[in-house]
């Protein structure tokens, strides 16, 4: 039987308290429904008192979200919930270096990184990858990482531009009948992929880089005959490609460039007698060099709590 422990933990700021207490104390609320300690806080200090074991793995989280905090980053409650649940699960040595991996700095100054186990995966293999396939539920930060790996790697200069492309399958890829020039006619279909470009360049620089040709936007079947070079391409909602169209854009890829393609196999919309081009190249391409297939699960949800027990649930309907 283990003995109970009392650890004191000590701020010299106030501010780092406050970080880490959360508002009105939300964090510390968390911490008593996961483990069964007791945790209280005493002015410029927190004290843990419980058995032995469960004494160390609140201390050992609550000092890593320290060091965040120390580095300038503002706590979520996602983060403090998924520091929480790595320990639980016995992932403690992973999540000194889950959150220190900074890829660039919004125009707001916010900065962008892994929030999850599966994200980290992700990036690494976007960096170590000629093509990257990012599978996964909505909320799980395929499209929004993949964006902000394009944008730096344009800001370092690897790349001389982004293109951006998506199946129109709403519109059966004809998008005639719609008014306004390309741009305008492909718009409602990249919506989620403009979100996050205003979000990291802010929408002068990103409306100043469209007009440049620096980011370029089209339907996927404006790719066909072309040799993408020099570009980081980023392929959304690919879930909804046939199997010739993923064919026909993967072998666009030219020299010094990269290929992201994102898209979430429970959710397509092609006619149920078609094969999903992305499903079938998840199959076709698993063993080939520079290829990798990352796939994300609601744990690596990003959005509200109550979002990964939505996909939860509905994953386990559909296996009954």
């Amino acid at each position: 039987m283990q003995g109970i422990l009392e650890k004191k933990i000590t701020f010299q700021e106030k501010k780092m308290a406050l970080a880490l207490l959360g508002r009105n104390d939300e964090y510390i609320d968390l911490f008593c429904k996961k483990f069964s300690c007791q945790i209280t806080s005493r002015g410029d200090e927190i004290v843990i008192r419980g058995e032995e074991d469960e004494v160390s793995k609140v201390e050992r989280i609550f000092q890593e979200l320290m060091f965040l905090i120390s580095q300038g980053h503002a706590l979520t409650m996602h983060e403090v919930r998924y520091s929480i649940d790595l320990v639980l699960q016995g992932k403690e040595d992973s999540l000194h270096n889950l959150f220190n991996e900074n890829i660039l700095i919004t125009a707001k100054g916010r900065q962008v990184r892994p929030k999850t186990l599966g994200q980290k995966v992700y990036l690494s293999a976007i960096k170590q990858n000629e093509i990257t396939f990012g599978i996964g539920p909505a909320g799980t930060g395929k499209t929004y990482l993949a964006v902000a790996m394009a944008v730096s790697a344009l800001k370092n200069k690897t790349v001389e531009k982004i293109i951006l492309t998506r199946p129109a399958v709403e519109a059966g890829e004809k998008l005639g009948f719609l008014p306004g020039d390309l741009q305008e006619k492909v718009d409602p279909y990249l919506r989620p992929i403009y979100d996050a470009l205003n979000d990291i360049l802010g929408n002068e620089t990103f409306q100043k880089f469209l007009v440049k040709g620096i980011i370029e936007v089209a339907p996927l079947a404006y790719m066909r005959g072309r040799t993408l070079e020099n570009a980081f391409i980023i392929l959304d909602e690919a879930q909804n490609t046939t199997p010739a169209q993923m064919k026909m854009f993967l072998t666009r890829l030219g020299f010094g460039s990269k290929i992201v393609v994102t898209g979430d196999l429970s959710q397509v919309d092609l006619p149920q007698h078609i094969t999903s081009g992305l499903a079938e190249a998840q199959e076709v391409l698993k063993d080939v060099k520079g290829i990798r297939s990352v796939v994300l699960d609601d744990s690596d949800v990003i959005r509200h709590e109550v979002v990964a027990r939505i996909i939860r649930a509905y994953d386990q309907y559909a296996r009954r």
